[in-house]
């Protein structure tokens, strides 16, 4: 018999990443995860607060993403700050790399869930640094957006 319940998404976002880059264009990728990894994720703790992408002979690592290790692991349980293979196509990896080599750009770790297929995926963006005063922008335009919304909330129609 078919289960009924649906399916809770699981979706983990490093916030602080849009606050302090500007994202020119996201990618979506694989992730490389132990079993004991994945059964951690479904419970919902990871974080990627720390965690930035390297290349490495040619291939995309992620370091310092935090999965915390599974309750209910034996002796095979995962490190929890492992370093992590991406999978992705090779024209976008070496499109990506040839971007940061050259131009200075960051590869930024932004969401990760679990796809239409139950894998879980890493949306990844190819950022460059915010400076003080584009920080400051940001915060004066969510803080406009949001007295905009007070004051329409108020006003009936």
């Amino acid at each position: 018999m078919a289960s009924t319940k649906p399916k809770k998404n699981i979706e983990i976002v490093n916030r602080k990443a849009s606050f302090s880059y500007f994202f020119e264009e996201t990618y979506e990728a694989g992730v490389i995860l132990l079993g004991t990894e994945i059964k951690s994720l479904r419970a919902g703790n990871a974080n990627l607060t720390d965690a930035y992408c390297y290349f490495e002979k040619g291939e995309l690592y992620i370091k310092n993403m935090y999965i915390k290790e599974y309750e209910f692991g034996n002796i095979f349980n995962h490190e929890a700050r492992r370093d992590r293979k991406l999978l992705l196509k090779h024209r976008e990896l070496k499109k990506m790399e040839k971007k940061v080599k050259e131009r200075g750009y960051t590869i930024i770790p932004y969401r990760l869930y679990f796809g239409t297929r139950g894998f879980v995926k890493l949306e990844i963006a190819l950022a460059s640094g915010k400076k003080t005063a584009d920080k400051r922008d940001s915060i004066r335009e969510k803080d406009s957006k949001r007295e905009m919304d007070r004051t329409l909330k108020s006003i009936k129609f």
